[in-house]
């Protein structure tokens, strides 16, 4: 099953994730997200063997206790792009504040699951939530003018645990179930 660590954000900020979109709707070349399941990816897995699963939560368990992260509040505010405004290949809202916090999760999550044997990270992390993937890049005018022009503030969030997600690809996009939590 094709897997990843997230911090999913409330329902509550869906409809404020889904009106940033919106200001991005008239880019061609952009595949937007489903704002219902917008979260901030801690760390993508990729393909997981149902027979590693446990051994890959309980690396996340340690991992979660080693970060020392207590239940904290995020911010979801800005926008930014991978790789660069020259080349966009995703479109994402930044968090502010909790930043540190998701970095920590990240770091003790990357330092366990490579550990067990799973692929390290090849980029370096920025906590965000991505909107849309640039598929190609006629739009890309209207996107670096937003993104250079606008900071959009969609809301805050308490930080309670982290999931392990097991995405399904169908043609209507990803079908994210969670698959175990744990606690901060």
């Amino acid at each position: 099953m094709r897997c990843f660590l997230a911090v999913d954000l409330p329902d509550s900020l869906a409809a404020g994730v889904a009106a940033v979109q919106d200001r991005l709707s008239d880019a061609d070349g952009l595949r937007f997200t489903d704002s219902e399941g917008a979260h901030v990816t801690l760390k993508f897995l990729g393909e997981v063997s149902p027979d590693r699963v446990d051994e890959l939560e309980d690396a996340v368990e340690s991992a979660v206790d080693a970060a020392g992260v207590g239940p904290f509040d995020a911010s979801v505010v800005g926008l930014g792009v991978f790789p660069s405004l020259d080349y966009i290949r995703v479109v994402w809202l930044g968090v502010d504040d909790g930043a540190d916090e998701l970095t920590r999760l990240h770091d003790a999550i990357e330092r366990e699951t490579t550990a067990v044997g799973f692929d390290p990270e090849n980029h370096g992390f920025t906590p965000h939530v991505t909107l849309a993937r640039m598929d190609d890049a006629r739009g890309k005018d209207l996107v670096r003018r937003v993104v250079e022009g606008e900071s959009p503030t969609v809301g805050s969030f308490r930080v309670r645990e982290v999931r392990l997600k097991k995405s399904d690809l169908g043609p209507d996009g990803p079908e994210y179930e969670t698959v175990a939590r744990f606690s901060l």
